[in-house]
């Protein structure tokens, strides 16, 4: 028997793998955590599956999201960066990184660690929610909006309220999987 997904999985295997192993799996992982916060912030205005191709040149050109080695990138990492052509060449987005890092890495002194931190927006549990189909899933929500204001107040970019909303998706900070797809009840 075939397994049902959700809709916006489709059929590509990357995306269906990442879809049945990684979205909206509790992450609590704070290098994972990073590597996703830059990732989100790198999707924005494109869609998930080109980050998700280029996601094994981002670890590679990133120091494999090692936020104390991306906060101390400088200008020549950056001109290095914008001519990676395995990743988003997007000045702004390369400069997001690093801020991002130097951010967190201040998010972690403060709280012990980001994983505290950022799942408290959540109460430090998943939110289950209960969609029938893909359109009934919002682009933001309250804790989303939130999230996005207290990031900007520290320092991060890249970070409105639609691209929280899809970071707390794929990391499992809310269970936006469909109610008929095999992954909304696994734990």
């Amino acid at each position: 028997m075939e397994k049902i997904r959700c809709e916006w999985a489709g059929n590509d295997p990357l995306y269906c793998d990442y879809h049945d192993n990684e979205w909206g799996v509790p992450l609590h992982d704070d290098q994972m955590l990073f590597e996703f916060l830059i990732l989100e912030g790198a999707q924005a205005g494109l869609s998930w599956i080109t980050v998700l191709r280029k996601r094994e040149n981002y670890r590679k050109a990133f120091d494999n999201f090692d936020p104390n080695i991306v906060a101390n990138y400088d200008q020549g990492k950056v001109d290095e960066l914008l001519q990676n052509e395995g990743i988003i060449r997007n000045k702004l987005k390369i400069n997001s990184a690093i801020k991002n890092a130097k951010a967190f890495l201040k998010v972690q002194a403060e709280f012990g660690s980001f994983d505290k931190y950022i799942w408290s927006f959540t109460g430090g549990k998943t939110i289950k929610n209960a969609w029938k189909n893909l359109s009934e899933v919002p682009a933001l929500t309250d804790e989303a909006t939130a999230m996005s204001k207290d990031l900007k107040k520290r320092g991060f970019n890249f970070v409105g309220p639609t691209i929280c909303y899809a970071f707390m998706q794929a990391t499992g900070m809310v269970n936006d999987h469909t109610t008929d797809c095999f992954r909304y009840n696994a734990k």
